[in-house]
């Protein structure tokens, strides 16, 4: 039976609400000039002494010469003093906030505050309290605090909000309120449509993609060499929260719109500010993690093929990487392969794609008529199958052909017409290292893997994989073979792991079973590779490119948590996933997907841009 309420408390229709800040304590105009005047004085505050003492990392005693730290304060505090002067509507700064500056300003303020507090609290802690501050060091923390309440200030349109039913229990006006309040949240960071960009040269347009390139290396190049702790968690805090301030302001989208505009431009600078990635280092140190990073990328983007395009769900992927790699070192010359051959690394390169080829044919074959949970399954136990085997093939449990447990050991280094990759160069008055001469040549491994991507993707088959993807009932009623389609992603993506493998058994002198895993800290593993694809963006060729680096990047920088590093990390990837879970880098139907409720965004990144 139906009962209808009539209490005249419960209104029918939902009053609209005045435009007010979250913080409803200061007047529109007072809060923006506050926020305005800490911004300027955050700026000013890092040329000041914020410590007494040397002992805190990064030397934080100088006048006039910001460092460590206070230099990722000064990159927040300039751009909270823009946005809020492009609020205002100063001559030359409109073109900063093409989709309105109040949010991209509330998120410029929220990532100085919380970069200047953490810096405060580092300090407080390391030192021994707050009292070790200097002038500098008070003056910017109260200049990030009133910053943030300046910002939280700053009036928008409030949604309009439904009235508790007073009859309902306590529990569900609790959720009443609670999903006001965060619709209230929500509409403070809202923005409007992105402007268009103004008509350009192309030579104007060109040069602006190459100060994209250039901030972007710089970006990266800093974050691979922060030095100690405190400074790489303040470069997390900055680059995070920062780019969601440039991403409400609508750079971001007017930079997606160029990049596309100029697609295979983009694409061949991306690689050429890749390729200067070694120049901007002192040592070899950090081209290792550069080289690993463009191995965990290659293997990523050769699975997005299988999960992002053909919609099938692998778990056991990193199997095929290791039989590329065993499959290379144990024709590489090494002395421990029993085979005692020493191909070309042409000839091992096409031997290990080719294995990783064939195995990929043989566990697909039977297999890829299973869908969803089933097919995970499947791949899951290859995945374990593939570790067992090369443990068992050492001579007393099985035949003697990977040494079991023990590896294969002491793979000797590249040499392609005379240049030896574990030699030392000098090439335009640099020196590159080993590493550096792997991270060129894989470099050009994932040229190979790009291109592969974008055609197949853009072909005949892989409008087929999409097809399949989405509905595999409905593509079979088209016509479509989907047993021939996904054979083919299959085989595809396993050789195209296969051929990173060849460059990783190199790089490491040593391939063991352990480095083949399912889960594990340290990638590459299963789970790793998957969540790069996920977080990066399914389908997208850029997505899994930069969803591997930060995989691969952030675990390497917060060892020092030790056994709290995978709760802290698997924390951070439940927060993206519920806040963007069509991943950082999304295609249009993904988008969509995700966001049927909201506002269709108004920029939406193409796959493959």
């Amino acid at each position: 039976m139906t009962t209808i309420s009539e209490n005249s408390k419960a209104a029918a229709a939902p009053a609209p609400a005045e435009a007010t800040g979250l913080i409803d304590l200061i007047p529109a105009k007072i809060a923006r000039a506050l926020t305005l005047g800490a911004g300027v004085l955050t700026v000013a505050s890092c040329f000041l002494a914020w410590t007494w003492t040397p002992s805190f990392p990064g030397d934080l005693t100088f006048y006039g010469s910001p460092a460590g730290l206070q230099m990722q304060v000064l990159v927040t505090g300039v751009l909270t003093t823009l946005f809020a002067l492009s609020t205002y509507g100063v001559k030359g700064t409109r073109w900063l906030t093409p989709a309105g500056g109040d949010a991209a300003l509330k998120l410029a303020a929220i990532a100085n505050f919380a970069i200047v507090w953490f810096t405060v609290g580092a300090i407080s802690i390391t030192l021994g309290g707050p009292i070790n501050l200097e002038p500098g060091g008070a003056v910017v923390a109260v200049a990030g605090l009133l910053g943030l309440l300046g910002a939280l200030a700053l009036p928008f349109e409030r949604p309009k909000q439904l009235p508790v039913d007073p009859e309902d229990t306590g529990w569900d006006q609790f959720k009443h309120n609670f999903g006001n309040g965060w619709d209230t949240f929500k509409a403070a960071f809202a923005t409007g449509p992105v402007r268009k960009l103004p008509a350009m040269h192309s030579s104007v347009e060109i040069l602006i993609i190459t100060g994209i390139l250039a901030v972007a290396l710089g970006v990266f190049t800093y974050g691979v060499g922060t030095e100690y702790d405190e400074l790489f968690l303040g470069f997390l805090i900055t680059t995070g929260i920062g780019f969601a301030a440039l991403n409400k302001s609508g750079l971001m989208a007017q930079a997606t719109q160029l990049t596309s505009k100029h697609q295979n431009l983009s694409i061949a600078g991306a690689f050429t500010a890749a390729a200067l990635f070694p120049f901007t280092q002192t040592d070899d140190q950090y081209a290792t993690l550069g080289v690993y990073i463009l191995i965990f990328a290659t293997v990523a983007l050769g699975l997005n093929i299988v999960v992002g395009l053909a919609g099938l769900l692998d778990l056991g992927y990193v199997a095929f990487l290791g039989v590329g790699a065993y499959a290379a070192a144990l024709v590489s010359g090494a002395p421990t392969s029993p085979f005692g051959v020493h191909f070309p690394f042409w000839a091992a390169v096409l031997v290990g794609a080719a294995a990783s080829l064939v195995f990929g044919v043989l566990i697909g074959a039977p297999t890829l008529r299973l869908r969803g949970d089933y097919l995970a399954i499947v791949t899951l136990g290859f995945g374990e199958i593939f570790r067992i085997a090369v443990n068992n093939t050492d001579g007393t449990s099985g035949p003697d052909i990977t040494n079991g447990s023990n590896g294969i050991a002491s793979i000797p280094n590249l040499s392609i017409f005379g240049f030896d990759f574990g030699a030392e160069h000098a090439i335009a008055g640099f020196t590159i290292g080993r590493f550096a001469n792997y991270f060129f040549l894989m470099l050009l491994i994932m040229a190979v893997v790009v291109l592969v991507f974008r055609r197949s993707g853009d072909s005949r088959i892989g409008r087929a994989w999409v097809a399949i993807r989405e509905d595999e009932t409905a593509a079979l009623a088209m016509g479509i073979n989907g047993f021939r389609v996904k054979l083919i992603a299959f085989a595809l993506g396993a050789s195209l792991a296969g051929l990173a493998g060849t460059v990783q058994a190199h790089v490491t002198y040593t391939v063991t079973p352990e480095q083949y895993l399912f889960a594990g800290p340290i990638p590459p593993n299963s789970a790793f590779l998957l969540a790069a694809v996920v977080l990066g963006g399914m389908g997208t060729m850029s997505g899994p490119l930069v969803g591997a680096s930060l995989l691969f990047l952030i675990p390497n920088k917060l060892q020092f948590m030790g056994e709290f590093q995978l709760l802290a990390f698997g924390v951070a990837l439940i927060l993206l996933m519920r806040f963007r879970p069509e991943g950082m880098i999304a295609n249009r139907r993904n988008q969509l997907e995700f966001h049927e409720k909201d506002e269709t965004p108004a920029t939406l990144a193409k796959a493959g841009a």
